[in-house]
């Protein structure tokens, strides 16, 4: 039953469910779906799908997520960052005559597969791959890239373009053609929804309806820029003056729907999937276990994979598109008192009954006012200071987020991210390839030994005491043997070296066959070769073959011991016989 219920976390809640909790999911549910309903819009906006997609998106995969998720308050739909990569992808497809609505289910259906299969495997370690100084420049860069994709809309223009140069071009050719109404509306719901976010919730609670009334008006503030921009469009006519509206969405819940099987569309999808997946399960994962850390709460990050997987499955074969755990509706379900899942259940249910009753309410609602949600809601992604931050910590990691944000808005989103997740890599291996290596010596008084070029140390002419501060594999082993090398050179009073191994985790073939070779050229020269502190992982390995049996010197538990018995055998050594042989 306890193996069901991890792989069913639904058994686990479920079973301790009350009357508390439900009475916190209720209001939970009635706050996020509020804000859900033009949230779900703007986003398939986004994404270049009819608005409907974004409803779809937001019912069946939080129910799935609610049965195999493990996080009790992330909220699953539509995000922002993962909305404009499947623009991107199946933007491509528009040449090849392949419906978008069928490239963005056949795209939920392989990022679902993919999650999947990482979590059935457990293979969640795979995303660790994303530093998070990459992240950090991706998604700026995307905030960057989606808020210039909604100005057309807030203009009134016609213009298109996937990077930031193309999108400003096309912005730029389109000037003369402003629609200034549309204009007045995009700017008015934008300057709103911007003074909602702080100053809403004061005002009303000065007027004094409460903390919980007052901070589900605040939630509600897009729905009231909705209505207004929407009745304005309706009553004066803006419609026939050039205003873009959503115009008629099917009054229905999800139907059922099918991904393309097609080789030539599953072969353009895989890749983009791919990143879909990783980067929404970074931003999921990250979202999840921040909020379970203040209700001292546990992630599954295996079960979680599983949990995404399932939802990307159901938006697949609902008319939706790619989803994960978004950050502003997890914050607003968490502090509005959601305790289980459930509310994410109870919110599906509200936007179905929007979905069935609501839609025909929406026919004037002017894109501009979509556009500014999804603009207020991504400028809060944006953070330039992590270039700066990563400038003064570390050049490398600079390196990193400067090449992924500009990448990604000169190039594309699956470029930037691609790049990012390549120059990580070769700045760990970089890095890895050249560890730091330090000359130590003891602490006087102590049986410290520490980097002397760092402290003042005791140190003794016969014996080199050299700290390597990163497993030994593949490709640093040659620079091991290179440094030390260089180490002992013009050393002729040098008669051991120790070489301390308290940072090694591991040591694999390529770096065993370097230490052999560093063992037979100091034993040419006299010099003995001793390991200090070696792990006991590291250790079971080097007795499973014969380097010590083959070592000139010894192993010891301590630096410390190291040195003292080697000092101690240069005070005292041992008695030459007649025959010559040491007693």
């Amino acid at each position: 039953m306890s193996s069901l219920a991890r792989h069913l976390p639904v058994l686990d809640w479920g079973r301790r469910y009350d009357r508390d909790k439900l009475s916190g999911d209720l209001v939970a549910a009635v706050i996020v779906t509020i804000m859900l309903i033009p949230q779900s819009l703007a986003y398939a906006l986004l994404a270049g799908l009819p608005p409907e997609a974004g409803i779809y998106a937001s019912i069946l995969p939080i129910v799935l997520y609610a049965i195999f998720g493990t996080s009790r308050t992330l909220a699953v739909g539509p995000v922002a960052v993962v909305s404009l990569m499947t623009a991107a992808a199946i933007g491509k497809l528009g040449d090849q005559g392949i419906d978008q609505v069928t490239a963005a289910l056949t795209l939920a259906f392989l990022s679902g597969s993919f999650l999947l299969i990482l979590g059935l495997f457990r293979l969640g370690f795979l995303a660790n791959f994303l530093s998070h100084p990459v992240i950090a420049g991706f998604v700026t860069a995307s905030g960057i890239l989606i808020a210039t994709s909604q100005l057309k809309y807030i203009l009134g223009v016609r213009a298109s373009g996937d990077t930031l140069i193309e999108m400003l071009h096309g912005l730029w050719s389109a000037l003369g053609a402003i629609n200034w109404i549309t204009v007045l509306l995009g700017v008015s719901a934008t300057a709103f929804l911007f003074w909602v976010r702080k100053g809403l919730k004061p005002l009303l609670l000065r007027i004094g309806p409460g903390n919980t009334l007052a901070d589900m008006g605040s939630k509600a503030g897009p729905v009231f820029a909705v209505l207004v921009t929407t009745l304005a469009v309706w009553a004066f006519g803006l419609a026939d003056r050039g205003v873009d509206i959503v115009g008629t969405v099917p009054r229905s819940l999800p139907p059922l729907t099918l991904p393309s099987f097609q080789t030539g569309v599953l072969a353009a999808m895989i890749g983009p999937a791919i990143l879909i997946s990783v980067i929404g399960f970074v931003e999921s994962i990250s979202v999840a276990q921040t909020l379970a850390a203040r209700r001292r709460q546990r992630i599954d990050p295996d079960q979680e994979l599983i949990g995404l997987g399932a939802a990307n499955l159901g938006a697949a074969f609902t008319g939706g598109f790619p989803v994960t755990g978004g950050f502003s509706r997890s914050v607003v379900n968490f502090d509005a008192g959601a305790r289980t899942p459930a509310a994410g259940a109870f919110t599906a249910v509200g936007l179905a009954i929007a979905a069935l009753m609501l839609t025909p309410a929406i026919y004037f609602l002017p894109k501009a006012t979509l556009a500014a949600t999804i603009i207020v809601a991504v400028l809060g992604l944006v953070d330039l200071s992590i270039l700066k931050r990563s400038w003064v910590y570390s050049k490398a990691d600079f390196a990193a987020v400067s090449a992924t944000i500009l990448l990604t808005l000169g190039l594309g989103v699956e470029v930037g991210v691609s790049a990012g997740v390549l120059i990580s890599i070769l700045i760990h291996l970089y890095r890895s390839s050249r560890p730091h290596m330090a000359v130590v010596g003891q602490v006087p008084g102590t049986e410290h030994y520490r980097n002397v070029d760092r402290h003042d140390m005791a140190l003794h002419d016969a014996i080199l005491s050299v700290r390597v501060d990163e497993s030994l594999y593949f490709a640093n082993a040659r620079n091991l043997e290179d440094r030390i090398y260089d180490m002992t050179a013009d050393r002729d009073d040098l008669r051991h070296v120790i070489l301390m191994c308290s940072a090694v985790n591991d040591i694999d073939m390529s770096a065993l066959e370097s230490l052999e070779a560093i063992n037979t050229r100091l034993a040419a020269r006299n010099i003995a070769f001793h390991l200090s502190e070696v792990k006991g992982p590291v250790m079971d390995g080097l007795k499973k073959t014969d380097f010590l049996t083959d070592l000139t010197g010894r192993v010891f538990l301590t630096q410390h011991r190291a040195v003292q018995t080697l000092c101690n055998a240069a005070a005292h050594p041992p008695l030459p016989s007649k025959d010559g042989v040491s007693l």
